[in-house]
């Protein structure tokens, strides 16, 4: 039987971020606000959840525009949307009770009423809370996909990784290695990251790209071509990438962070037209259209968890009124892998 309506841990009250202006360029706090707002007793079929980390993510810039996508914007004045995870507090849905753990999309605030069918049970002895929001959530589902389906991975693939010490770049460079490839690189913006690249996460070469020209760093490390380019960041990191791209390459486009917050059209790629000559296949990759692999993605991927074999880091803030500054210094490249934020109690 689904538990009576009642939440006698939740205040009737909480806080939440509404996005209140349409960012012009890099995001700024005067357009966010945090509100407080009352919380909801769930009715049938719903579910009502005490958040305790929610994720933020660069996808979330887009979400942010007007512009056409493959998701609908953020409306003014009312509450974002995000992953999350919590505690259920009060249900009246069949087969969720009072204590269950649970994945949504309802983040960006301390509680959540929604309904059921929208959350997924986790269990918070078999993976930390936050690794569901990053190796074992969208994150690592991405990573995953493109690198399996879209790229077809292939032993003694050469592999080229951008924003590499983020929460997806991080798993693909792993995720190739396991697989097989013969040499794994990556770029990254500190020499920090760099260093947690080769010496923790097994890459056999990163290069910072604040260090100079992109194609240079790339075509030394990569002396003799890339196979497969995961890209997470566009711009400059795609030119030099086509430029290393061996005969029937394959480029998979994840996120060009580099070109959310711009207000003029990005000159690069200017070497497009390589496409031609060279043969090689570029896709673009969102995670929704492979959800048919999530059950073999998490029981290949939470094995090499478990063993070691892969690893992650996680970049946390404290406290709901942290999430603005965490996605933002989220878009500054501030994390190191998954940015989360995990709320006080």
């Amino acid at each position: 039987m689904a538990a009576e309506p009642t939440a006698p841990e939740a205040p009737a009250t909480s806080r939440e971020w509404h996005l209140t202006a349409r960012p012009q360029g890099w995001p700024v706090p005067a357009d966010f606000a945090l509100v407080e707002a009352p919380v909801r007793t769930p009715g049938p079929g719903e579910v009502l959840v005490r958040n305790t980390h929610l994720s933020v993510d660069p996808y979330m810039r887009g979400r942010m525009s007007t512009r056409k996508s493959y998701a609908e914007p953020y409306e003014l004045g009312k509450p974002m949307l995000g992953g999350a995870v919590g505690r259920v507090v009060a249900s009246r849905a069949e087969g969720f009770a009072e204590g269950d753990h649970v994945l949504h999309f309802h983040g960006w605030r301390e509680y959540a009423t929604l309904d059921a069918r929208a959350a997924v049970k986790v269990d918070p002895d078999a993976a930390p809370l936050p690794a569901y929001l990053g190796v074992l959530g969208m994150p690592g589902l991405t990573a995953y996909a493109g690198l399996t389906r879209i790229a077809g991975i292939k032993p003694g693939d050469v592999v080229f990784v951008s924003g590499a010490a983020g929460a997806v770049g991080g798993v693909v460079g792993q995720i190739a290695k396991l697989k097989g490839a013969a040499r794994v690189i990556g770029s990254a913006g500190s020499d920090e990251k760099v260093e947690l690249l080769v010496k923790e996460y097994g890459f056999d070469a990163a290069f910072n790209y604040r260090n100079g020209p992109v194609v240079e760093q790339l075509l030394a490390a990569a002396p003799d071509g890339i196979d497969v380019y995961f890209d997470n960041v566009g711009g400059e990191h795609l030119e030099a990438a086509i430029e290393a791209m061996n005969l029937h390459g394959r480029i998979v486009v994840c996120g060009m962070i580099s070109q959310y917050n711009a207000t003029e059209p990005t000159p690069a790629p200017r070497n497009l037209a390589q496409i031609i000559a060279k043969r090689f296949r570029m896709e673009g990759l969102l995670v929704n259209d492979h959800q048919d692999l999530r059950p073999r993605f998490v029981e290949e991927v939470s094995a090499w968890v478990r063993s070691g074999e892969l690893k992650y880091r996680e970049t946390e803030t404290r406290g709901i009124d942290s999430a603005l500054d965490a996605f933002l210094g989220m878009l500054r490249g501030a994390n190191t892998g998954k940015m989360v934020v995990r709320l006080d109690g």
